[in-house]
């Protein structure tokens, strides 16, 4: 019997040959995806964009739903086998319409890449009233994958790589006030259970799905420079994480131990695409490789147990079940 990744029984490393410095373009060196159909959220920007450009450039068709059709079209310009969709991932009428629309079509979905996501924003909500890091990180990730599924099944061989962070390690998920209604918000916090449900959701996910050969993974893309994520970010608040000055100018050895955009997409690829993950499933992946269990939240990398546990997964199921609306009976 396969072994699942509760409480992190799989969080080991496979040694898989890449570090930290890899870039997306080392790890898709000598795989083919001709014949492919992939869709990257968030693919025309930041390590969406490259991870865009490396499936694209190993002969995968790829759909990029997008908000802004205008910059979309503009970022992307040039790139072949890539096709631009609208969505939105705060409206979900708009999520059910663009997986509806790909549903309609027949094709099978052999990667499907959840890498958009939103971090340092005010308290913000939805139309239903969620907390937009928890709606657009995560109940938005829920929901594209519930109405993909069909298509996801029929590839025989589908992957579903959702980008994490280690900003999980902010926050547990909180069952009782997820939504800020009840408690002062903190973006930190609003951050880090949206990508420890991200984590709760891939391990149970792959749980489901692995029966259809469809397997699932969450990861860190690590510290990245050159993104948007940051752009509401107010100054003080990377000041009080020690990132910055006084004057808000970001330190130099913060600033020498960001990723560029090419290293910060290579475990996305990696986990999309790599034969030592054929058999093996449910785990968060960071640096290119299967990150370790590391409870300490003062130190950066590795998953805190929370972030897999059993009780957990099964209860944030049926509670996004709930908040969403949607069944997903994965059969």
């Amino acid at each position: 019997m396969e072994q699942n990744n509760y409480q992190g029984a799989l969080q080991k490393k496979l040694n898989s040959g890449f570090n930290a410095a890899s870039t997306a373009e080392e790890v898709i060196k000598g795989i083919n995806l001709a014949g492919q159909t992939a869709i990257v959220t968030g693919g025309n920007t930041g390590i969406g964009l490259e991870t865009v450009k490396t499936l694209a450039a190993a002969g995968a068709h790829v759909i990029v739903p997008a908000r802004d059709i205008v910059k979309a079209k503009r970022n992307l310009e040039g790139i072949e086998n890539v096709t631009i969709e609208e969505m939105d991932l705060m409206q979900p009428e708009s999520i059910h319409s663009f997986a509806q629309k790909f549903i309609n079509t027949g094709r099978s979905l052999h990667l499907l890449i959840n890498n958009a996501g939103i971090m340092w924003v005010p308290l913000r909500r939805d139309i239903r009233g969620y907390e937009s890091q928890l709606a657009t990180n995560y109940l938005a990730l829920f929901q594209l994958t519930a109405g993909l599924w069909p298509a996801l099944k029929k590839a025989d061989g589908a992957r579903v790589v959702n980008v994490s962070s280690g900003g999980h390690k902010f926050s547990d998920f909180n069952f009782e006030d997820p939504n800020f209604l009840n408690r002062e918000y903190e973006t930190l916090l609003g951050y880090g259970q949206s990508k420890t449900a991200v984590n709760l959701f891939s391990l149970e996910f792959d749980n489901r799905a692995k029966a259809y050969n469809v397997r699932s993974y969450s990861l860190c893309p690590g510290a990245v420079g050159e993104t948007e994520l940051s752009r509401e970010a107010p100054i003080d608040l990377f000041q009080k994480l020690g990132f910055s000055d006084a004057e808000g100018n970001i330190l130099p050895e913060v600033a020498a131990s960001l990723k560029t955009i090419p290293q910060g997409a290579a475990t996305s690829i990696w986990a999309a695409t790599s034969p030592l993950l054929n058999h093996i499933g449910g785990v968060y992946c960071e640096h290119v490789d299967i990150a370790e269990i590391n409870e300490n939240m003062a130190v950066t990398g590795g998953i805190a147990t929370y972030s897999l546990d059993k009780s957990n997964v099964q209860k944030l199921w049926k509670l996004t079940e709930q908040l969403t609306g949607i069944t997903f009976d994965v059969r």
